[in-house]
């Protein structure tokens, strides 16, 4: 586990390494401000926070609130939850994993789930399957109308154990989105490497690229998080799309009632981090990290015309250069990241209120800032 201290850095200046001449600046901050900052509520409930990475360098755009009530501006280390933009970090340990001979795509998820070893169905899922949403499994929680039971430890492999794998969702056979395939694959992770999944992250993946504002948390039964004091109080106050306040800064939100099962924290800062580490660039990314990034980035399985599912990671080719991205949202979030790698461009994108379509702003500034740039060698 991370010590207390490297949580307490107190929010350092850019140096001239991020920061490119101000005339190079000028058309990012009107691409900027043009499709993105001006999804910024105008009540002031909730605000934007940008990180925008270019060959390496970093620059960062924010307006709006963290806390309206406060008054308490969204900065690059404003603290967010990043709803389903933790499933890469998920992707990437198993990736690393798959590099180091622990684990194999094609292995059964029973193997180390063995309590699903009496099975049925569940027993013909893989973990490359869960992680490409490839399983076909789909439970009541991962759709609406949401029901208000939380699964147990017990329940969840109760579930599990009990389900039939119908016609159109056999295994391997179809791509469904489920948050249940995510949660199985933590406890695959989890069981497989012998540790819990926030200490994986925070030993292969935070620490080497320096990403002390990020935390997988311990979810609690009261729906709060452990985050440690310094950073709870960087944290964001959410909001819903109509800009009512939600919960309290550090909150989770997860149908599953066991440490480790909600959502991660994270800063633009730290995200543009791990962006650019995912394009080759920046210090701390190994080549055993570097080649599960790569790995986790593959098109797994073709989902349309122009798009493919990897490790979490979802490609879109309807344009070059490809776009390698994720989105996240909650009632009372909403987040993208999205790179070219082709182009050494990426892009993160954090709201601390539900209902902006944040992912599409990102991807269209994506777009705007390749413009007239040479693919990368």
């Amino acid at each position: 586990m991370r010590t207390l201290a490297l949580a307490i850095l107190a929010t350092p200046m850019l140096g001239s390494f991020f920061m490119p001449r101000v005339e190079a600046q000028e058309p990012v901050r009107r691409i900027i401000q043009d499709e993105i900052l001006t999804l910024l509520p105008a009540d002031g409930g909730g605000g934007i926070a940008i990180a925008v990475c270019i060959d390496g360098r970093l620059l960062f755009f924010d307006g709006g609130f963290a806390s309206l009530a406060e008054r308490r501006p969204i900065t690059p280390d404003s603290l967010f939850n990043i709803a389903s933009l933790r499933k890469p970090f998920e992707a990437t340990l198993l990736a690393l994993a798959v590099q180091q001979g622990k684990m194999a795509l094609g292995d059964p998820v029973s193997r180390y789930v063995p309590e699903l070893s009496a099975g049925g169905d569940i027993r013909r899922v893989t973990v490359g399957q869960l992680a490409t949403h490839t399983s076909g499994l789909l439970l009541p929680h991962d759709h609406p109308p949401w029901p208000t039971t939380l699964y147990t430890p017990a329940s969840f492999r109760e579930a599990l154990n009990a389900w039939n794998a119908d016609a159109a969702h056999q295994p391997g056979r179809q791509h469904i989105y489920t948050h249940a395939g995510f949660i199985l694959l933590q406890l695959a992770l989890e069981n497989g490497l012998g540790s819990s999944v926030g200490d994986l992250a925070e030993q292969t993946i935070f620490e080497p690229l320096g990403m002390n504002a990020s935390w997988i948390p311990r979810h609690g039964k009261d729906g709060r998080s452990d985050l440690p004091p310094p950073l709870l109080q960087r944290a964001v106050q959410g909001y819903s799309e109509d800009g009512v306040t939600i919960g309290r800064p550090g909150d989770q939100q997860t149908y599953y009632d066991w440490p480790g099962t909600g959502q991660m924290y994270s800063s633009a800062r730290d995200l543009a981090a791990f962006l650019n580490a995912n394009m080759g660039e920046g210090g701390g990314v190994t080549p055993l990290l570097s080649q599960a990034m790569t790995l986790a980035q593959a098109p797994a399985v073709i989902t349309g015309p122009h798009s493919a599912q990897a490790l979490a990671w979802e490609i879109d080719n309807s344009a070059a250069p490809t776009v390698i991205d994720k989105n996240g949202g909650l009632n009372n979030a909403s987040a993208y990241m999205g790179m070219m790698p082709a182009r050494r461009l990426g892009i993160v994108v954090l709201a601390n209120r539900g209902g902006i379509d944040v992912a599409q702003a990102g991807r269209r500034a994506l777009r705007q800032l390749s413009r007239g740039r040479e693919p990368s060698h």
